[in-house]
């Protein structure tokens, strides 16, 4: 069969082995599958990740000189179901599947092991425990997107925002219009995006945000700044002596300080901040223009080494926080939220290409101004 593979930093379509469902796997006939910003770093940085994964435990991540096929956003048509899967899954079903592979022995990550071919292909495997069915009659086109919203939806849940906290969006790639579509859904009244991309900002604000800033010109912190909202240091000392010269004035003063305090009024507002960039140095410019308190999300993947000021984190009592991946309900219920029309993602699809267009795709996207999420179609002789 057909597929795209990554070697030494090049992408090249060929013809490679065809897949074998095994016990509970399914053989698919992929439909749609997005290319992932993770699979442009990997293709000419995957030894930094390799050494990070390796370190935690996994040895079988891709590197520059083993051949993989990408693809761990795809959509299929299951043409075969293996051993021990039963009735749960019926040949023609357009499925979408958690991209995790029992193989070899072991668990390997899909698309981004040489062990777990993706869906850069025309056919690719997939775990039937893992994979759901698409209801609805939702299209490929929005059903492949349900990996990479996933993701913006895990984000969010471990952001703990509250609908009338401002959320922040750093980065309106793939990854930050994700966010900022399941912040929409989730009600969160403010929205602030930021973008250095005219294209990107115009995706931003038809994903849902309320406010769309040029870093270049406005600061995002700025516009997201409201009432209670501390900025400086300065300030912060001013108000702490100012409130307590008030407060000892009152009769029992402690115990409405400790009524306050309880309340969660005592501590400034803060904005929840999605990094969604995922380049050195991002991190370390959020924590410093950030207001006071701030809770910070990263959801942007550096695929290097960083540096921050822990002092300047210490000192603003910034709270940071990491998120990566999602759990199998969430991709469950991402799946259901765009079936059901309370997500729409479809502001993200801004193309779609054959295997053919795939290498050309990747250079267009790796500056794109007005490219978001870029589909493969196997059967389609589509270019960018």
């Amino acid at each position: 069969m057909r597929a795209v593979s990554s070697l030494r930093g090049t992408l090249t379509v060929s013809e490679i082995a065809e897949p074998r469902p095994e016990a509970g796997q399914l053989l698919l006939s992929v439909t749609r599958c997005g290319i992932c910003g993770s699979d442009l770093h990997a293709k000419d940085h995957s030894d930094e990740l390799e050494d990070v994964m390796r370190e935690g435990g996994y040895t079988d991540f891709m590197r520059h000189d083993t051949s993989v096929v990408f693809g761990h956003e795809f959509c299929g048509e299951v043409l075969e179901t293996g051993k021990g899967v039963g009735k749960r899954f019926r040949t023609g079903d357009l499925v979408v599947s958690f991209p995790l592979l029992r193989t070899a022995g072991a668990v390997h990550m899909t698309g981004l092991s040489p062990l777990a071919p993706g869906g850069y292909a025309e056919r690719t495997v997939a775990e039937a425990s893992m994979s759901f069915a698409v209801p609805n009659g939702l299209s490929p086109d929005i059903a492949a997107l349900t990996e990479p919203m996933t993701v913006a939806l895990h984000a969010v849940r471990r952001s703990e925002i509250s609908k009338k906290d401002v959320a922040v969006v750093v980065g309106c790639g793939p990854v930050g219009l994700a966010v900022i579509c399941l912040l929409k859904a989730k009600g969160v009244n403010t929205i602030v995006a930021s973008d250095f991309s005219a294209g990107r900002r115009e995706l931003a604000t038809r994903c849902g945000a309320d406010v769309v800033v040029d870093p270049a010109v406005d600061s995002p912190y700025s516009a997201a700044t409201t009432k209670g909202m501390i900025t400086e240091l300065p300030t912060l000392y001013e108000l702490g002596v100012g409130s307590m010269e008030k407060l000892r004035r009152v009769p029992g003063w402690a115990h409405l300080y400790r009524a306050v305090d309880k309340l969660g009024a005592a501590d400034p507002k803060r904005p929840v901040i999605f990094e969604c960039v995922g380049v050195p140095g991002m991190i370390d410019g959020v924590i410093s223009a950030a207001p006071i308190a701030s809770r910070v999300v990263v959801v942007g993947v550096c695929m290097g080494t960083d540096q921050i000021r822990p002092a300047m984190a210490i000192g603003k009592e910034i709270d940071l926080r990491f998120v990566f991946g999602y759990t199998p309900i969430e991709f469950h219920d991402t799946l259901h939220l765009l079936a059901d029309g309370k997500v729409d993602a479809s502001p993200l699809h801004t193309g779609t290409v054959g295997l053919d267009g795939v290498p050309a795709a990747f250079d267009v996207l790796a500056g794109a101004e007005k490219h978001a999420k870029v589909l493969i179609d196997p059967t389609s002789e589509a270019v960018l």
